[in-house]
């Protein structure tokens, strides 16, 4: 059955990641997605969140879905499926600004009921329908300029 509409415009979800160090070293990490019908194409991936000052990645929906069932994306993100489908991990690789790197491996069920979710929050490709474009160009004009 296709995810109903919802009438909730943001969405949370608590989960524990493993960040790959390295073949031998995995570290379990308190995490956090978040989903905005404001900002419709993307999902907020916080990890640390025990922390003061969490990492925030802001991730594509797009993206995120289509890496369920086979390698997605480029760039600063790209998303597979782990090897063993019995596994149940997807994996993200990340790229900062600033040459920071991240290999991340996350429950695939988990991942999966999230994405479901953000589709009662704004179905997939109904997120024009939900970006307020004379807010964005007005927050683009004016960044960076000093306050007044």
């Amino acid at each position: 059955m296709p995810p109903q509409r919802g009438s909730s415009t943001r969405l949370t979800v608590y989960l524990v990641l493993e960040v790959i160090v390295g073949p031998d070293l995995v570290v379990p990490v308190a995490a956090r997605l978040r989903y905005h019908a404001e900002d419709p194409y993307t999902v907020h991936l916080d990890n640390h969140i025990d922390l003061p000052e969490p990492v925030t990645w802001a991730l594509s929906r797009e993206t995120l879905l289509a890496g369920l069932t086979g390698p997605a994306g480029i760039g600063d993100l790209s998303v597979c499926p782990g090897a063993d489908p019995e596994d149940g991990s997807v994996f993200l690789s990340l790229r900062g600004e600033d040459d920071g790197a991240a290999l991340l491996r996350l429950p695939a069920g988990a991942l999966t009921a999230f994405l479901r979710l953000t589709e009662c929050v704004v179905p997939v490709g109904c997120e024009p329908e939900h970006v307020n474009l004379d807010a964005l160009v007005r927050r683009l004009l004016t960044e960076g300029e000093p306050p007044s």
